[in-house]
């Protein structure tokens, strides 16, 4: 099993590729990232391929994906990081630049493509929806048309939307995932405690994240049914999440 990860040195990708990188059926992982991948260095099956440019990829490239069995796309960024342009291309520009290079690579077969969105994002905003929510609902929309393109009908979408993510019990990728730092990191430290308690719910581990986005690329690509599902099986919520780590952990 061939599988592509992006995002790899942030907090929802560190998980990812731990999974991946623990699981013998995953024979290989391609990284796309612009820098080096530390986790990565040392494993034989783990390939990182440095990128800088999001919205295209030449053919030289692409060769090297043309055997890839899905794809788990957790680049991303804050939206208080960056202004809103550089928002929008990040988080809508460059996974559907990618998804249609990825398509039309692999054609004709069924290629799962897995979007991290996040807890939030909506396809029908309202007047007081963040930019976050409306940006990543946008992308969700789009990937769903992409595939009912008869151009792109090999691409598989699904939309992941995890709540708080939180890598407090994930001891093996501490020393990877991005450290919070100001204002961030005091709310944090401060809330997730509470939240653990109260609502949590409202809470993602990362290590049951890793799992479920890397065994949904790992999948048929079909659309799935039941609670915390929804754009034609095509989008899921974080309730769901929780079940499916639940039960592909045990």
């Amino acid at each position: 099993m061939h599988l592509i990860l992006t995002g790899a040195t942030g907090l929802v990708g560190s998980g990812v590729l731990h999974y991946m990188l623990t699981t013998p059926s995953i024979t290989k992982i391609s990284i796309l990232s612009r820098r080096p991948v530390p986790m990565a260095e040392g494993h034989a099956k783990a390939h990182t391929i440095i990128h800088k440019d999001y919205e295209t990829y030449p053919s030289e490239l692409m060769a090297q994906l043309k055997d890839a069995d899905g794809c788990v796309w957790a680049q991303g960024i804050s939206q208080t990081k960056v202004g809103k342009e550089e928002y929008i291309e990040i988080t809508h520009t460059y996974p559907l630049s990618f998804a249609r290079a990825l398509s039309s690579t692999t054609s004709p077969k069924p290629i799962p493509f897995i979007y991290v969105s996040g807890a939030g994002a909506t396809t029908n905003p309202g007047m007081f929806t963040p930019i976050f929510g409306v940006t990543k609902g946008r992308t969700e929309a789009d990937l769903l048309a992409l595939s009912k393109d008869t151009t792109f009908s090999n691409l598989r979408p699904f939309s992941v939307r995890p709540a708080g993510v939180d890598a407090g019990a994930h001891e093996e990728i501490l020393g990877y995932v991005p450290k919070k730092e100001g204002m961030e990191r005091v709310m944090i430290s401060t809330l997730l405690p509470v939240v653990k308690v109260v609502m949590p719910s409202f809470l993602t581990p990362t290590r049951g994240l890793g799992a479920v986005l890397s065994k949904m690329a790992m999948g048929n690509g079909e659309a799935l049914t039941g609670t915390g599902v929804e754009a034609e099986g095509r989008t899921v919520n974080n309730v769901r999440i929780l079940e499916m780590a639940k039960e592909w952990q045990e």
